[in-house]
């Protein structure tokens, strides 16, 4: 009865978090860190969302992925204009 409860209260939390952005914390390494500070900064068109989506999108579809707002992600990624540093 209790995991009954326990996957009612799973699917409910998940259809109340079902929207199109999800708050996501993770820790980086320094390197990394620092690497994603300078390169936003010397980009003014980037910040650190825009940054992060297009690192998960560019890997999950690299790695198979099939979905199509994941692969459009991707695609306006390449096709946006950034200087490199």
């Amino acid at each position: 009865m209790d995991q009954i409860n326990q996957t009612n209260l799973t699917d409910k939390k998940f259809v109340e978090c079902s929207s199109n952005k999800v708050s996501l914390e993770t820790e980086l390494s320094e390197t990394l860190y620092n690497t994603m500070k300078d390169f936003v900064l010397s980009n003014p068109t980037w910040d650190q969302y825009k940054l992060i989506n297009s690192a998960l999108a560019t890997f999950l579809v690299q790695n198979g992925c099939t979905d199509n707002s994941v692969s459009e992600i991707y695609l306006n990624q390449l096709f946006t204009p950034s200087k490199s540093f």
